[in-house]
Order: C-alpha cells, then structure tokens, then sequence
C-alpha cells in the first residue's frame, strides 16, 4: 500500500471519529483525534504528499530559516514565503491597541497608519529597520533549537550538540531537541516573553542510530491536519536526511507522533476532497553531496525531482491560541 494512505486514512478517522470541539479563541468547530502515528522510510521516496500539491519552496525556505536560528520573518517575506506573516502582523495589530507591547516607547503615527496585513508585510520588504522592530516574531522553532536562552545568559545551540553526539556516541538515546520553552508561554512566561500565540506545535524531536540508519521521531503536540501537517511531514523528512548527510548514514524512518490531530470545520470539504484521490508516486530528494555542515546548505543545494502531485486544495489558515 501507498504510504500516504496512512495520512488520508487518518484523516478518514478524524472525519468519522473525532470528537467534536471548539478552538478557545475563535470558537470554530474542529474535529479531534488524541494519540496517533505515521511513519515513512525514506529510502523508499521522499514523503512529499501527492492528493494536493504541497508547498515545496516554501518548505525548504521555512527549514532553511528554522536551521538560520532566526525568529524574524524578514527572510521569508524577501524570499516570497508568507506562511508567518500573520503572526507578525497579529503581535504588531495588538501593539497597535495596546496589547503584548514589550518596546518602551509609543508608536509613530506612521505605525498607527498601518491597517491591513499586506501593507505591514509590504513594510517588512522595503525596511530594514521596520522590520528589526516589527518582524521579528521571538517565540519560534529555529530560536528554540539554534538559541535557546540558558538561565547563565547563553544561547544554547541543540541543533550543533546533537549532531555532534550522533557522530561521537551514535548507541546513545539522547539525541533530542526541544522547542518547549515555559518562559515564553502563556502565563508561564518572563515578562516581554509572553505572546498570545506561541508557536511550539512540534514540540520535540528525538534522532536515533539503528541497524547503521539514521531516524528522526518528531512529537507534534497539536497538528491542523490539513493545512500544517503536509508541510511538517516534508520538513521534518528533509531536516531528517540533511542532518543523515552531515553525520555520514542513510536515511531510516521519519516518524510522526500526534498528540492532537484536527481538522477544523472550514476544511471539511477539502478534507473530502483529498482523501478521495488516489495517491501517486513519492519524489526523490537530492542534497548537494558536497555539503557536510548544516549550516551551509542552501536552497539551491536542496533539488526534489519527480514530484507529480494532484493540483492544490486551498484552505484557510486558522490562527489559534490566546489567552
């Protein structure tokens, strides 16, 4: 069988057996699911989903930012990719009202001026001091792994020490990253630290050495079935042989554990509609063979070739969370 059956068949089981729920902040209808788990071997195909076109440039440029260390969307906005935007534009429009504000100054009545997304994004682009000030979103993946705050003033590098310990002490069982940081979270977090939407869905990661192989075991905490999730299959299996190549094995398995997978009401139907597709032919990854530190891959290093997908299924991206 395909193995992106084992993706639609659990979006089959949410569909008939999730129970209903409402999202705290918005009140939209979701279906919901606790508990379960897919997994790919990547020397059969890079697990790229084929019932609806995924989108592959914008899952290298995001890996690419994440690996960067970088919390400020700046980079994606340059390189077209506005998967975050929203996010940076929700904490700048509470700004606005005087929420969340950690700056010690009013804003300019030139910042008050802004009132759409795309003129603040547009802003972004253009300047390089708007977009210091404004862009950078603190609360995200590739800070958490590349820059985690130590309570000794450090910036902790989790990335570069699991790398190093898969190639020194591959039989070990403590290759993990963490992006679950309780000072900036909610009502756990340092004052300046807290944001009304943390982004820290994919809250661990764990590597691990067997029969000469490499695999990499993600937990995802809350996973938006539809949307979020193709993206985060195709991520974490890239992350997972860029990391294979820096430390000299074959790809194993990636496998992804859900704690809460949904799908939101305004998705039903395109959920219908996709598991109502066939699936077609996994595409093959190519990395850039001369690269064996992480940090230099870039995007032209990262080539995926025969990827033949049914054409796109569009959704609406539901911005979640709050206090």
């Amino acid at each position: 069988m395909h193995p992106e059956y084992q993706y639609l068949n659990l979006l089959k089981d949410i569909m008939e057996k999730g129970a209903i729920k409402h999202e705290f902040n918005t009140g939209i209808e979701e279906k919901s699911l606790f508990g379960r788990q897919i997994r790919f071997d990547l020397s059969q195909g890079f697990p790229l989903l084929t019932t609806k076109k995924v989108f592959t440039r914008g899952i290298i440029h995001e890996l690419l930012w994440f690996l960067k260390g970088d919390s400020n969307i700046k980079y994606l906005v340059d390189n077209d990719v506005h998967i975050w935007d929203e996010w940076a534009y929700r904490i700048f429009r509470d700004a606005q009202n005087g929420k969340w504000y950690r700056k010690e100054r009013p804003l300019t009545e030139e910042e008050l001026a802004i009132k759409d997304q795309d003129t603040f994004i547009q802003k972004i682009k253009d300047s390089e001091e708007f977009a210091r000030e404004w862009g950078d979103i603190l609360t995200v993946y590739g800070r958490m792994w590349r820059k985690w705050p130590g309570a000794d003033g450090r910036e902790i590098d989790q990335i570069a020490w699991v790398i190093e310990k898969i190639k020194k002490t591959p039989d070990r069982r403590h290759a993990v990253v963490s992006a679950w940081n309780p000072d900036f979270i909610y009502e756990m977090a340092s004052p300046g630290n807290a944001r009304p939407v943390p982004p820290f869905c994919h809250t661990m990661f764990q590597f691990n050495v067997l029969d000469g192989k490499l695999y990499l075991q993600l937990y995802q905490r809350s996973a938006d079935m539809f949307l979020g999730v193709p993206f985060n299959i195709a991520s974490y299996a890239l992350l997972l042989s860029m990391t294979a190549q820096v430390t000299g094995y074959p790809v194993g398995e990636f496998i992804h554990t859900f704690g809460d997978a949904h799908i939101y009401s305004n998705h039903y139907e395109q959920v219908r509609e996709q598991v109502a597709r066939e699936p077609r032919p996994f595409p093959v990854l190519r990395l850039n063979p001369e690269i064996k530190n992480i940090d230099n891959f870039t995007f032209g290093d990262i080539q995926i070739e025969g990827y033949d997908p049914w054409p796109p299924i569009k959704g609406e991206i539901t911005v979640v969370g709050g206090f």
